[in-house]
């Protein structure tokens, strides 16, 4: 069964997150969880450990036991990476090497598998150069982005920014693995 190691960034559309766990089981992967901390104000933890049947992974500095190295650990069980949806903040972190938090810490360790991201946010911000330069770097490092959807965003604009449809990351994923 192969193993997708997803990261949830604090986009209003984390709560996709759910029904993007639940599809991949059907298709029988196994599904990692790693939460920024902000993202559990947009959907609990509970939530995607369940749909996942695996412990979401919130803190670089817990370990569940004191042999594993968690954020390596879980690399090295990954056949996939992917962020979605991945906010500007958490794709500028990993663009600019930044590790501060566990799904940082975790996207600056992972090596030899396929890298996904599926940005989600307000319009504006999206064009924004320091974002599209921040997108760029981390093509150049491997990534490939599921581009977001025009759309009417959560803030009321209208434009491209929001997460892609979960059938298309689903797509993405399959053709990686």
């Amino acid at each position: 069964m192969p193993t997708v190691l997803l990261g949830v960034s604090a986009s209003i559309s984390a709560y996709k997150a759910a029904d993007l766990i639940s599809q991949l089981k059907k298709k029988n992967y196994n599904v990692e969880v790693i939460m920024t901390k902000n993202s559990t104000a947009i959907i609990p933890a509970l939530t995607l450990q369940v749909l996942s049947k695996n412990q979401v992974h919130l803190d670089v500095m817990e370990e569940a036991t004191p042999t594993d190295i968690n954020h390596i650990d879980l690399v090295k069980q990954a056949d996939l990476f992917i962020i979605a949806p991945a906010t500007a903040n958490i794709i500028g972190k990993i663009a600019n090497g930044i590790a501060d938090d566990m799904l940082s810490t975790t996207a600056l360790a992972v090596h030899d598998i396929p890298l996904l991201i599926a940005p989600a946010m307000n319009t504006y911000m999206y064009q924004h150069p320091a974002v599209q330069t921040n997108l760029n770097r981390l093509i150049s490092y491997g990534y490939q982005v599921i581009e977001p959807k025009e759309s009417l965003l959560a803030c009321g604009d209208y434009g491209k920014g929001a997460l892609a449809d979960i059938s298309d990351i689903i797509t993405a994923i399959q053709e990686l693995i």
